[in-house]
Protein backbone atom coordinates (compact mmCIF):
# COMPACT_ATOMS: atom_id res chain seq x y z
CA UNK A 1 0.00 0.00 0.00
CA UNK A 2 1.40 3.41 -0.98
CA UNK A 3 0.12 6.61 0.69
CA UNK A 4 -0.41 9.36 -1.85
CA UNK A 5 -0.75 13.01 -0.91
CA UNK A 6 -3.51 14.81 -2.74
CA UNK A 7 -3.39 18.51 -3.66
CA UNK A 8 -5.73 19.40 -0.79
CA UNK A 9 -3.36 17.83 1.73
CA UNK A 10 -5.43 14.73 2.40
CA UNK A 11 -4.04 11.24 1.98
CA UNK A 12 -5.41 8.72 -0.46
CA UNK A 13 -4.20 5.17 -0.87
CA UNK A 14 -3.05 3.23 -3.89
CA UNK A 15 -2.74 -0.52 -3.68
CA UNK A 16 -0.12 -1.97 -5.95
CA UNK A 17 -1.90 -5.29 -6.31
CA UNK A 18 -5.00 -7.20 -5.35
CA UNK A 19 -7.23 -4.14 -5.11
CA UNK A 20 -10.74 -5.44 -4.38
CA UNK A 21 -13.24 -5.28 -7.19
CA UNK A 22 -16.49 -3.83 -5.90
CA UNK A 23 -18.75 -3.99 -8.92
CA UNK A 24 -20.44 -7.34 -8.39
CA UNK A 25 -22.79 -8.08 -5.51
CA UNK A 26 -23.33 -11.67 -6.56
CA UNK A 27 -22.78 -14.03 -3.63
CA UNK A 28 -20.10 -16.55 -4.52
CA UNK A 29 -19.20 -19.86 -2.93
CA UNK A 30 -16.23 -18.15 -1.34
CA UNK A 31 -18.54 -15.57 0.25
CA UNK A 32 -20.62 -18.41 1.71
CA UNK A 33 -17.55 -20.24 2.99
CA UNK A 34 -16.27 -17.11 4.72
CA UNK A 35 -19.69 -16.46 6.24
CA UNK A 36 -20.01 -19.94 7.70
CA UNK A 37 -16.45 -19.84 9.02
CA UNK A 38 -17.11 -16.49 10.70
CA UNK A 39 -20.32 -17.80 12.30
CA UNK A 40 -19.13 -21.26 13.32
CA UNK A 41 -18.70 -22.66 16.84
CA UNK A 42 -16.46 -25.39 15.44
CA UNK A 43 -12.83 -25.21 16.58
CA UNK A 44 -10.18 -27.39 14.86
CA UNK A 45 -8.33 -29.93 16.98
CA UNK A 46 -4.97 -28.20 16.51
CA UNK A 47 -6.44 -24.91 17.78
CA UNK A 48 -7.93 -26.68 20.81
CA UNK A 49 -4.48 -28.14 21.56
CA UNK A 50 -2.90 -24.69 21.25
CA UNK A 51 -5.45 -23.20 23.65
CA UNK A 52 -5.15 -26.03 26.17
CA UNK A 53 -1.35 -25.73 26.19
CA UNK A 54 -0.48 -22.03 26.64
CA UNK A 55 3.17 -21.03 26.42
CA UNK A 56 2.90 -18.48 29.23
CA UNK A 57 2.84 -20.28 32.57
CA UNK A 58 2.81 -18.64 36.03
CA UNK A 59 4.09 -21.20 38.55
CA UNK A 60 4.43 -18.63 41.36
CA UNK A 61 0.74 -17.70 41.42
CA UNK A 62 -0.77 -19.25 44.55
CA UNK A 63 -4.37 -18.01 44.27
CA UNK A 64 -6.55 -17.18 41.28
CA UNK A 65 -9.58 -14.93 41.00
CA UNK A 66 -11.49 -14.39 37.77
CA UNK A 67 -14.95 -12.84 38.06
CA UNK A 68 -15.10 -11.03 34.69
CA UNK A 69 -14.45 -13.16 31.62
CA UNK A 70 -16.31 -14.57 28.63
CA UNK A 71 -16.13 -18.22 27.56
CA UNK A 72 -18.05 -17.39 24.36
CA UNK A 73 -18.32 -20.64 22.37
CA UNK A 74 -15.31 -22.45 23.80
CA UNK A 75 -15.97 -25.49 25.99
CA UNK A 76 -15.45 -25.32 29.72
CA UNK A 77 -13.34 -28.49 29.48
CA UNK A 78 -10.81 -26.68 27.29
CA UNK A 79 -10.94 -23.58 29.47
CA UNK A 80 -10.37 -25.65 32.60
CA UNK A 81 -7.30 -27.27 31.06
CA UNK A 82 -5.86 -23.90 30.07
CA UNK A 83 -6.33 -22.46 33.56
CA UNK A 84 -4.74 -25.51 35.19
CA UNK A 85 -1.76 -25.31 32.84
CA UNK A 86 -1.25 -21.58 33.31
CA UNK A 87 -1.38 -21.70 37.12
CA UNK A 88 -0.05 -25.15 38.08
CA UNK A 89 0.58 -24.21 41.71
CA UNK A 90 -2.58 -22.22 42.41
CA UNK A 91 -4.05 -23.58 45.64
CA UNK A 92 -7.24 -21.51 45.90
CA UNK A 93 -9.48 -20.01 43.26
CA UNK A 94 -12.70 -18.17 42.57
CA UNK A 95 -13.51 -18.47 38.87
CA UNK A 96 -16.94 -17.31 37.66
CA UNK A 97 -17.89 -16.85 33.96
CA UNK A 98 -19.71 -13.66 32.97
CA UNK A 99 -21.06 -14.16 29.47
CA UNK A 100 -22.96 -11.15 28.13
CA UNK A 101 -26.61 -11.49 29.17
CA UNK A 102 -26.41 -15.28 29.50
CA UNK A 103 -26.23 -17.02 32.85
CA UNK A 104 -23.62 -19.80 32.85
CA UNK A 105 -22.45 -22.28 35.50
CA UNK A 106 -18.82 -23.23 36.03
CA UNK A 107 -18.13 -25.60 38.87
CA UNK A 108 -19.64 -24.30 42.09
CA UNK A 109 -20.44 -20.85 40.69
CA UNK A 110 -22.62 -19.07 38.15
CA UNK A 111 -22.40 -15.59 36.67
CA UNK A 112 -23.42 -13.15 33.96
CA UNK A 113 -22.56 -9.66 32.71
CA UNK A 114 -25.82 -7.74 32.40
CA UNK A 115 -26.58 -4.70 30.27
CA UNK A 116 -28.91 -2.32 32.06
CA UNK A 117 -29.98 1.31 32.24
CA UNK A 118 -29.02 3.99 34.76
CA UNK A 119 -32.08 6.23 34.55
CA UNK A 120 -30.52 9.06 36.55
CA UNK A 121 -27.87 9.55 33.86
CA UNK A 122 -29.66 8.24 30.75
CA UNK A 123 -26.77 5.84 30.39
CA UNK A 124 -26.41 2.19 29.43
CA UNK A 125 -24.22 0.47 32.01
CA UNK A 126 -23.18 -3.07 32.87
CA UNK A 127 -23.20 -5.06 36.07
CA UNK A 128 -21.48 -8.34 36.90
CA UNK A 129 -23.79 -10.69 38.79
CA UNK A 130 -22.30 -13.68 40.62
CA UNK A 131 -24.06 -16.54 42.38
CA UNK A 132 -23.53 -19.81 44.13
CA UNK A 133 -24.79 -22.16 41.43
CA UNK A 134 -27.40 -23.78 43.66
CA UNK A 135 -29.26 -20.47 44.02
CA UNK A 136 -30.02 -19.99 40.32
CA UNK A 137 -30.93 -23.46 39.07
CA UNK A 138 -34.53 -22.30 38.65
CA UNK A 139 -34.09 -18.53 38.34
CA UNK A 140 -36.86 -18.21 35.77
CA UNK A 141 -37.50 -14.48 36.21
CA UNK A 142 -33.84 -13.58 35.89
CA UNK A 143 -33.44 -15.83 32.86
CA UNK A 144 -36.47 -14.20 31.25
CA UNK A 145 -35.00 -10.75 31.88
CA UNK A 146 -31.68 -11.84 30.38
CA UNK A 147 -33.42 -13.23 27.30
CA UNK A 148 -35.17 -9.90 26.75
CA UNK A 149 -31.85 -8.05 27.01
CA UNK A 150 -30.12 -10.58 24.75
CA UNK A 151 -32.68 -10.20 21.98
CA UNK A 152 -32.61 -6.43 22.24
CA UNK A 153 -28.82 -6.38 21.96
CA UNK A 154 -28.98 -8.76 19.02
CA UNK A 155 -31.20 -6.29 17.17
CA UNK A 156 -28.22 -3.95 16.95
CA UNK A 157 -26.93 -6.03 14.04
CA UNK A 158 -29.94 -5.05 11.96
CA UNK A 159 -29.38 -1.39 12.81
CA UNK A 160 -25.72 -1.80 11.86
CA UNK A 161 -26.79 -3.21 8.49
CA UNK A 162 -29.22 -0.35 7.93
CA UNK A 163 -26.59 2.27 8.70
CA UNK A 164 -24.15 0.74 6.22
CA UNK A 165 -26.48 -0.36 3.43
CA UNK A 166 -29.64 1.75 3.36
CA UNK A 167 -30.33 5.23 2.04
CA UNK A 168 -31.37 6.29 5.54
CA UNK A 169 -27.79 5.78 6.74
CA UNK A 170 -26.15 8.01 4.14
CA UNK A 171 -25.48 10.94 6.49
CA UNK A 172 -24.11 8.64 9.16
CA UNK A 173 -21.79 6.94 6.63
CA UNK A 174 -20.54 10.29 5.41
CA UNK A 175 -19.83 11.36 8.97
CA UNK A 176 -18.03 8.09 9.70
CA UNK A 177 -15.92 8.30 6.54
CA UNK A 178 -14.90 11.85 7.36
CA UNK A 179 -14.06 10.98 10.95
CA UNK A 180 -12.05 7.88 9.99
CA UNK A 181 -10.44 9.47 6.92
CA UNK A 182 -11.81 6.63 4.80
CA UNK A 183 -11.12 6.67 1.01
CA UNK A 184 -14.07 6.19 -1.35
CA UNK A 185 -12.68 2.83 -2.51
CA UNK A 186 -12.89 1.53 1.05
CA UNK A 187 -16.42 2.84 1.57
CA UNK A 188 -17.58 1.19 -1.64
CA UNK A 189 -15.95 -2.12 -0.81
CA UNK A 190 -17.51 -2.12 2.67
CA UNK A 191 -20.94 -1.34 1.20
CA UNK A 192 -20.83 -4.20 -1.30
CA UNK A 193 -19.40 -6.67 1.19
CA UNK A 194 -21.87 -5.85 3.96
CA UNK A 195 -24.77 -6.15 1.55
CA UNK A 196 -23.59 -9.70 0.90
CA UNK A 197 -23.30 -10.43 4.61
CA UNK A 198 -26.77 -9.03 5.19
CA UNK A 199 -28.21 -11.26 2.45
CA UNK A 200 -26.42 -14.30 3.88
CA UNK A 201 -27.83 -13.58 7.35
CA UNK A 202 -31.32 -13.31 5.89
CA UNK A 203 -30.93 -16.68 4.16
CA UNK A 204 -29.20 -18.57 6.94
CA UNK A 205 -30.38 -16.97 10.17
CA UNK A 206 -31.70 -20.34 11.37
CA UNK A 207 -28.61 -22.26 10.22
CA UNK A 208 -25.98 -20.65 12.43
CA UNK A 209 -25.62 -20.22 16.22
CA UNK A 210 -27.66 -17.23 17.29
CA UNK A 211 -24.86 -15.79 19.44
CA UNK A 212 -22.76 -15.32 16.28
CA UNK A 213 -25.38 -13.00 14.74
CA UNK A 214 -24.22 -9.81 16.40
CA UNK A 215 -22.05 -6.81 15.56
CA UNK A 216 -18.86 -8.87 15.88
CA UNK A 217 -19.94 -10.85 12.82
CA UNK A 218 -18.78 -8.01 10.57
CA UNK A 219 -15.39 -7.85 12.23
CA UNK A 220 -14.99 -11.62 12.00
CA UNK A 221 -16.00 -11.68 8.35
CA UNK A 222 -13.62 -8.88 7.36
CA UNK A 223 -10.80 -10.53 9.33
CA UNK A 224 -11.21 -13.59 7.10
CA UNK A 225 -10.84 -11.37 4.03
CA UNK A 226 -7.20 -10.77 4.99
CA UNK A 227 -6.50 -14.12 3.37
CA UNK A 228 -7.62 -12.70 0.02
CA UNK A 229 -6.85 -8.97 0.05
CA UNK A 230 -4.15 -6.63 1.28
CA UNK A 231 -4.46 -6.74 5.11
CA UNK A 232 -3.84 -3.01 5.32
CA UNK A 233 -6.80 -2.40 3.05
CA UNK A 234 -8.96 -4.59 5.28
CA UNK A 235 -7.68 -2.70 8.34
CA UNK A 236 -8.97 0.51 6.75
CA UNK A 237 -12.34 -1.19 6.28
CA UNK A 238 -12.32 -2.21 9.94
CA UNK A 239 -11.52 1.32 11.10
CA UNK A 240 -14.44 2.68 9.08
CA UNK A 241 -16.77 -0.01 10.46
CA UNK A 242 -15.71 0.75 14.04
CA UNK A 243 -16.69 4.38 13.66
CA UNK A 244 -20.04 3.44 12.12
CA UNK A 245 -20.68 1.04 15.01
CA UNK A 246 -19.88 3.76 17.52
CA UNK A 247 -22.31 6.15 15.86
CA UNK A 248 -25.02 3.48 15.67
CA UNK A 249 -24.60 2.68 19.36
CA UNK A 250 -25.09 6.34 20.24
CA UNK A 251 -28.49 6.21 18.56
CA UNK A 252 -29.43 2.96 20.28
CA UNK A 253 -31.98 3.78 22.97
CA UNK A 254 -31.18 2.36 26.42
CA UNK A 255 -34.81 2.59 27.53
CA UNK A 256 -35.59 -1.00 26.54
CA UNK A 257 -33.07 -2.30 29.07
CA UNK A 258 -34.12 -3.00 32.61
CA UNK A 259 -33.00 -0.34 35.05
CA UNK A 260 -29.93 -0.99 37.16
CA UNK A 261 -32.13 -0.95 40.26
CA UNK A 262 -34.42 -3.64 38.79
CA UNK A 263 -31.41 -5.84 38.07
CA UNK A 264 -30.00 -5.27 41.55
CA UNK A 265 -33.34 -6.16 43.14
CA UNK A 266 -33.62 -9.42 41.18
CA UNK A 267 -30.01 -10.47 41.82
CA UNK A 268 -30.27 -9.69 45.53
CA UNK A 269 -33.53 -11.61 45.74
CA UNK A 270 -31.69 -14.69 44.50
CA UNK A 271 -28.87 -14.25 47.01
CA UNK A 272 -26.41 -13.04 44.39
CA UNK A 273 -23.62 -10.49 44.52
CA UNK A 274 -22.80 -7.59 42.20
CA UNK A 275 -19.71 -5.82 40.90
CA UNK A 276 -19.41 -2.70 38.74
CA UNK A 277 -17.06 -3.41 35.80
CA UNK A 278 -15.37 -0.97 33.42
CA UNK A 279 -15.39 2.00 35.83
CA UNK A 280 -13.75 4.27 33.27
CA UNK A 281 -16.79 3.87 31.03
CA UNK A 282 -19.43 4.11 33.74
CA UNK A 283 -18.26 6.91 36.05
CA UNK A 284 -21.80 8.13 36.89
CA UNK A 285 -22.92 4.80 38.33
CA UNK A 286 -20.09 5.01 40.85
CA UNK A 287 -21.75 8.13 42.23
CA UNK A 288 -25.28 6.74 42.34
CA UNK A 289 -24.95 4.76 45.56
CA UNK A 290 -26.14 1.59 43.86
CA UNK A 291 -26.07 -1.50 46.09
CA UNK A 292 -23.04 -3.50 44.93
CA UNK A 293 -20.45 -5.69 46.60
CA UNK A 294 -17.44 -4.40 44.72
CA UNK A 295 -15.86 -2.22 42.09
CA UNK A 296 -13.55 -3.47 39.38
CA UNK A 297 -10.50 -1.21 39.72
CA UNK A 298 -8.45 -2.74 36.89
CA UNK A 299 -8.82 -4.62 33.66
CA UNK A 300 -6.69 -4.62 30.50
CA UNK A 301 -8.85 -1.89 28.95
CA UNK A 302 -9.31 0.16 32.16
CA UNK A 303 -6.02 0.78 33.92
CA UNK A 304 -5.56 4.54 34.11
CA UNK A 305 -7.37 5.13 37.39
CA UNK A 306 -6.62 1.94 39.30
CA UNK A 307 -4.82 3.59 42.22
CA UNK A 308 -7.42 6.35 42.45
CA UNK A 309 -10.32 3.86 42.46
CA UNK A 310 -8.69 1.79 45.18
CA UNK A 311 -8.31 4.91 47.32
CA UNK A 312 -11.99 5.77 46.76
CA UNK A 313 -13.06 2.29 47.92
CA UNK A 314 -10.76 2.48 50.95
CA UNK A 315 -12.13 5.89 51.99
CA UNK A 316 -15.74 4.79 51.46
CA UNK A 317 -15.15 1.79 53.70
CA UNK A 318 -13.57 3.97 56.36
CA UNK A 319 -16.65 6.21 56.36
CA UNK A 320 -18.81 3.27 57.40
CA UNK A 321 -21.76 4.48 55.32
CA UNK A 322 -22.19 1.30 53.26
CA UNK A 323 -24.32 -1.75 54.10
CA UNK A 324 -21.22 -3.92 53.86
CA UNK A 325 -17.54 -3.51 53.12
CA UNK A 326 -17.04 -2.57 49.47
CA UNK A 327 -14.66 -5.02 47.84
CA UNK A 328 -12.00 -4.48 45.21
CA UNK A 329 -11.90 -6.77 42.18
CA UNK A 330 -9.80 -6.90 39.04
CA UNK A 331 -11.20 -8.23 35.78
CA UNK A 332 -9.13 -9.80 33.06
CA UNK A 333 -12.12 -9.36 30.68
CA UNK A 334 -10.83 -12.28 28.63
CA UNK A 335 -12.85 -13.22 25.53
CA UNK A 336 -11.93 -16.83 24.86
CA UNK A 337 -13.32 -16.82 21.33
CA UNK A 338 -10.53 -14.45 20.29
CA UNK A 339 -8.01 -17.21 20.98
CA UNK A 340 -9.59 -19.48 18.36
CA UNK A 341 -8.71 -17.12 15.51
CA UNK A 342 -5.74 -17.67 13.23
CA UNK A 343 -2.75 -16.12 14.96
CA UNK A 344 -2.21 -13.47 12.27
CA UNK A 345 -5.85 -12.35 12.58
CA UNK A 346 -5.96 -11.98 16.36
CA UNK A 347 -6.25 -8.57 17.97
CA UNK A 348 -4.90 -7.47 21.34
CA UNK A 349 -7.89 -8.95 23.19
CA UNK A 350 -6.44 -12.37 22.46
CA UNK A 351 -3.59 -11.57 24.88
CA UNK A 352 -5.94 -11.42 27.87
CA UNK A 353 -5.95 -14.42 30.20
CA UNK A 354 -8.50 -15.74 32.67
CA UNK A 355 -7.15 -15.15 36.17
CA UNK A 356 -4.08 -13.16 35.11
CA UNK A 357 -4.19 -9.69 36.70
CA UNK A 358 -0.64 -8.44 37.24
CA UNK A 359 -1.87 -5.33 39.06
CA UNK A 360 -2.28 -7.43 42.23
CA UNK A 361 1.52 -7.74 42.36
CA UNK A 362 2.40 -4.16 41.44
CA UNK A 363 4.32 -2.70 44.41
CA UNK A 364 2.62 0.72 44.31
CA UNK A 365 -0.83 -0.85 44.07
CA UNK A 366 -0.04 -3.32 46.83
CA UNK A 367 0.79 -0.42 49.13
CA UNK A 368 -2.63 1.17 48.58
CA UNK A 369 -4.39 -2.18 48.90
CA UNK A 370 -2.78 -2.79 52.27
CA UNK A 371 -4.11 0.56 53.50
CA UNK A 372 -7.61 -0.84 52.98
CA UNK A 373 -6.77 -4.30 54.31
CA UNK A 374 -7.04 -5.86 50.85
CA UNK A 375 -5.10 -8.48 48.99
CA UNK A 376 -6.12 -11.09 46.43
CA UNK A 377 -6.60 -13.91 48.93
CA UNK A 378 -8.69 -11.81 51.32
CA UNK A 379 -10.99 -10.80 48.46
CA UNK A 380 -11.40 -14.43 47.40
CA UNK A 381 -12.23 -15.49 50.95
CA UNK A 382 -14.69 -12.69 51.65
CA UNK A 383 -16.47 -12.93 48.31
CA UNK A 384 -16.89 -16.70 48.64
CA UNK A 385 -18.45 -16.18 52.06
CA UNK A 386 -20.96 -13.71 50.66
CA UNK A 387 -21.82 -15.94 47.69
CA UNK A 388 -22.41 -18.95 49.92
CA UNK A 389 -24.31 -16.99 52.54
Amino acid sequence: MIPVKEQDGTTAFEFEENLPATGSEEITQRDKDIFFKATSHSVPADVISRIEGPTNVHPTQRSTIAVHWHPEFLSFETIRKRIDTMFPNSQDELIIPTQHNELLHFGEWAGVEIDCYAKEYNLKVQLLAHFHGSKVRNADVLKSMLEHIYLYRASQLDQFFEAICDESGEKLRHKAAKRAGTPDSVCEFVLVTVRKIRALVARHRDDVPRDMLRNKLLKGYFDELKDYYDPQFINLCQSYLRVIKTLVKKRFSPHYFYSANEIVEEVRGLGGCLVIPHPEQFWPILLSGIDVDGIEVWNPASRRFTEFLISVVVEKNKSGTGKRRLLITMGDDCHMGEKTRDLHKQDKKALREIGFQPAWDDMNIKKILRAGNFDKQSVIDEYKTRLRG
